[in-house]
């Protein structure tokens, strides 16, 4: 066996623990991305928005996969969810 198959033998308890959280507690960590890249783009003053609202919108496309894995969207019956950044936040 080599150390690949080691890695994810000992990983998949903690995979099938993520996936979980992801599925009980989609929309909490949703608001938490989204909490996040408004704090850093404001502490940017707003230099990197395009950046941040990208890779808030993909790290909620990988979440999605996480918490839908066991749907038909892991099998290829549905519609995968999007990978698109979500709107910006609004200005205050």
């Amino acid at each position: 066996m080599g150390l690949m198959d080691n890695l994810k033998a000992k990983l998949a308890p903690a995979k099938d623990k993520v996936s979980d959280f992801a599925q009980r507690h989609e929309e909490q960590v949703h608001h938490g991305l989204d909490k996040a890249a408004k704090a850093v783009d404001d502490r940017t003053k707003g230099k990197y928005s395009d950046k941040i609202h990208t890779g808030t919108g993909k790290a909620k496309g990988a979440m999605g996969r996480l918490a839908h894995k066991d749907d038909d969207t892991a099998t290829g019956g549905g519609t995968p969810p999007s990978d698109s950044p979500p709107p910006p936040p609004p200005t205050t």
